[in-house]
């Protein structure tokens, strides 16, 4: 209790007294008590040193703090209209909703968006459609160096780490995933019982903090990763090198959120703060990462391995590229990250202007693998904001071969958008380690509102898909997309965009391509 409170209880406590002492009649006192309140808040007001406003307007700054606690919630419940809202729209957020619950998801009277803004992207419908697909088709995930390939939905849970996340929520994604076909990433927080209890498929991510397979020193542990990634719901093992909302930067886990199950979980002491560093030791030129990739498969008995990113240099990316040609071996897939990717936590200067945004992350990546002829051989998985059947297909149009999601995840197990995923306080109990807080999500109920919405989504990413003439995402072709440029033009992605000539960077690289090809070093990450 604060000293303040404790003086006005003792004042209270006297005064009442006093009061059945001379015999004073209670109804003054129930008027005294509020107005000897105010008189000490606003004494305490002038005299603090914190807050200028409240020394200028004792009691009544108050008020404004107040308000300031309550804006996030009047701006999105009042204020922001169906389709501005950030970083989802009240129109995206109540799409999942409806699809995790199993009701219709339907709309009357028309939409709300100005289709003649500058920005607006729209699919392009054929006049002959096609049937939708019945069975959903699958991405072969699995390179001529894999031996054991795995078929990868066309939409799957994006990496969150168990820390990050609650375990019930942990336990309903892989649920989810186990129930519908589709996988989970696990993050870089380590392969916990809460991953493997459901029998889910796992995509294992390993981070720069190694964990789950770390040495006592913070180094990459072979043996065990070996061993766990042997684990039969492991399906693919994947390197983390950067994330969509702070790439280039590392973590940190305070030590007093590292209990004993996180410690176990991640290999790390108990109660003592744990540091991800921005960098990896396991390789320090784009060669020694193609390497320690294929040394990946290889001790995970040959499953697909790949690496996340969220795209920077195009000329880096061309220097792995170099690398994969020159050591003759290539990653199984690789996932880019959008810079408009979430995070549990990140510096804001980093989640607003750093990184490339989704659409010109799969455009350099999908083209530096095909203008080097070997986009055939990797599988590019897009996470970023993918929350509906339109946002699936578009970045197929765009060069993924499938999607992941994660946010659009939370919300189908009942995240409302609280933007408190950093401070243990999650209302939901989603991004929490409060056992109280996790406790109010029922595992059972969560489960199955994934399974409907991943289902609903890539079922409604199929009719877009034959309302356009396509009943297979390899039949889509940048000229399906539009964006208007301005109210009066409008140009398909085919236009907008460079699309490379398979093999053309190795024959004779365009004039735009062709400094960065030639600059690219398979020895150096040259910036």
């Amino acid at each position: 209790m604060t000293r303040v409170g404790i003086v006005f209880l003792t004042l209270v406590a006297a005064l009442g007294a006093l009061a059945a002492a001379l015999g004073i009649s209670p109804y003054w006192w129930f008027a005294a008590v509020p107005l000897m309140f105010t008189g000490m808040l606003g004494a305490w007001d002038l005299v603090q040193r914190r807050h200028s406003v409240l020394r200028n307007y004792p009691v009544l700054g108050h008020a404004r703090y107040l308000l300031e606690r309550v804006r996030p919630e009047l701006q999105q419940y009042f204020i922001e209209r169906n389709y501005d809202g950030r970083p989802f729209d009240r129109d995206v957020r109540s799409i999942v909703y409806e699809r995790a619950k199993g009701t219709d998801a339907e709309e009357p009277y028309g939409t709300e968006r100005d289709v003649y803004q500058p920005g607006y992207e729209f699919l392009v419908p054929s006049m002959a459609p096609c049937p939708v697909p019945k069975d959903p088709p699958r991405v072969r995930v699995g390179g001529p160096d894999c031996s054991r390939p795995y078929d990868m939905a066309l939409l799957n849970v994006s990496a969150m780490s168990f820390g990050s996340l609650s375990a019930n929520v942990v336990l309903a994604l892989n649920g989810g995933a186990a129930a519908g076909g589709f996988a989970q990433d696990t993050g870089e927080g380590g392969l916990s019982e809460y991953h493997l209890r459901p029998g889910g498929d796992l995509v294992w991510e390993i981070g720069t903090g190694y964990f789950g397979c770390r040495t006592e020193e913070g180094d990459f542990d072979a043996a065990e990763f070996a061993d766990k990634a042997a684990h039969d719901h492991v399906r693919c093992v994947s390197l983390k090198l950067s994330q969509g909302a702070k790439p280039g930067i590392g973590g940190v886990l305070p030590g007093a959120k590292v209990n004993a199950e996180i410690a176990r979980v991640r290999d790390v002491p108990e109660g003592r703060t744990v540091v991800s560093p921005p960098y990896h030791r396991v390789f320090a030129t784009p060669r020694e990462l193609v390497r320690f990739i294929a040394r990946m498969r290889e001790l995970s008995g040959g499953k697909p391995a790949g690496f996340k990113l969220c795209v920077g240099s195009r000329r880096q990316f061309l220097a792995v590229c170099k690398a994969m040609l020159e050591e003759g071996t290539a990653p199984d897939f690789i996932v880019v990250d959008g810079a408009e990717g979430g995070t549990g936590a990140a510096p804001l200067e980093f989640a607003d202007h750093v990184g490339t945004p989704l659409t010109e992350g799969l455009h350099t990546v999908h083209n530096a693998l095909v203008g080097v002829g070997l986009r055939d051989r990797i599988k590019i998985g897009a996470s970023g904001k993918i929350a509906t059947g339109t946002d699936l297909v578009k970045r197929m149009v765009q060069g993924a071969d499938y999607g992941n999601a994660a946010r659009a995840m939370m919300f189908a197990v009942g995240c409302i958008q609280a933007q408190r995923c950093h401070t243990n306080t999650c209302p939901t109990g989603v991004t929490t380690q409060d056992p109280r807080r996790a406790r109010a999500l029922d595992v059972g109920d969560k489960t199955t509102r994934v399974q409907r919405f991943q289902q609903a989504t890539v079922a409604s990413a199929l009719q877009i898909m034959a309302s356009m003439g396509v009943t297979d995402p390899a039949e889509l072709r940048p000229h399906m997309l539009r964006r208007r440029v301005d109210p009066c033009t409008e140009h398909s992605f085919e236009e907008l965009y460079e699309w490379l000539a398979p093999g053309q960077l190795l024959a004779e690289p365009p004039a735009s391509w062709a400094a960065d090809w030639q600059t690219a070093d398979p020895d150096r990450f040259t910036v």
